[in-house]
């Protein structure tokens, strides 16, 4: 992998990374509610709402937004309008993505869906998101908003992907070399109904886009995962799994309640087991949006980042 050498991300560079690291860590947030931006207009932001957004995005890769006026969440157009105030314009037209590219994240009990998770009420392990997709067509950024929570559970579990590089840099910089290369991680072919839908995907968990900004794709799923057979990345996949099976005060730890939205670049990210009560609470209904793209203005080596 070709680095910028100036980037903190270039494993030659120490003085970059340890100048970047320092700024990383200081003043970084200790809960969930330091991410949040309450927006009175989640159409048509202010620049006081952008840059507050902005702000908590270069910090930690993730925003939480809050819309103030019920009536403003409910329409499916919300997210697509917010994405583009930040940028992103090319949507990922996934397998189970509603005709708009946009999915509704909800129960659903047969068809397509089936054999899903996040059409399902189970927990989802810890991964980002397109971990399967190939190298032209990763994940940059994400919306998730929720329209209507569950009557119980569902929480999320959210880890800014490049601390956990710090951390894992700082433990053993071999780690991070194994987890940087382009065999470190298969995912299988995806077959329905015998036929094979997806090619298998092979490639690094960490990697630099051209603008020298880290993306790390990764799932903690065991079933038929194969991670390439050396010490070094055998090392490096126990500490990510005891880092996010762990209580570090790097986790952020979040319910989102209606009128809530995430706003990210891809982080690491979890969801509890969740249980609807469609007669007394409604069923629970979360819109994600994948987009190819990064969201705009929280490049790492952008002057004055």
């Amino acid at each position: 992998m070709q680095q910028q050498a100036d980037s903190p991300f270039n494993m030659l560079n120490d003085r970059a990374y340890q100048q970047w690291r320092s700024a990383k860590l200081k003043d970084y947030p200790s809960s969930s509610e330091d991410l949040v931006t309450e927006l009175e207009d989640p159409y048509a932001l202010t620049k006081h709402e952008q840059r507050n957004m902005l702000l908590v995005l270069n910090k930690t890769n993730m925003a939480i937004y809050r819309c103030m006026k019920p009536e403003s969440y409910l329409e499916k157009r919300l997210v697509s309008r917010l994405g583009q105030q930040f940028g992103l314009q090319r949507l990922d037209n996934n397998l189970c993505a509603d005709e708009d590219s946009i999915t509704s994240l909800t129960v659903v009990e047969g068809g397509r869906h089936k054999g899903y998770i996040p059409y399902s009420n189970r927990p989802l392990n810890w991964h980002t998101d397109g971990y399967y997709n190939t190298g032209s067509d990763q994940i940059r950024g994400i919306i998730l908003h929720c329209v209507q929570d569950a009557a119980s559970g569902g929480d999320n579990a959210l880890l800014d992907h490049e601390m956990v590089y710090l951390l894992m840099r700082d433990a053993s910089p071999a780690m991070v070399e194994a987890m940087m290369a382009e065999d470190a991680m298969t995912i299988p072919a995806n077959t329905e109904g015998g036929e094979e839908i997806r090619d298998a995907q092979t490639g690094p968990v960490f990697s630099l886009d051209v603008s020298g900004n880290l993306h790390m794709r990764y799932t903690a799923r065991k079933r038929n995962i194969i991670w390439k057979d050396d010490a070094a990345t055998r090392e490096a996949v126990k500490f990510l799994e005891e880092l996010m099976g762990s209580d570090s005060a790097h986790i952020f730890r979040h319910h989102l309640q209606p009128g809530e939205g995430l706003l990210c670049n891809n982080v690491l990210h979890t969801r509890t087991r969740f249980e609807d009560d469609e007669a007394a609470h409604g069923k629970r209904l979360l819109y994600r949006a994948r987009y190819f793209d990064r969201i705009a203005n929280t490049d790492v080596c952008r002057e004055g980042n």
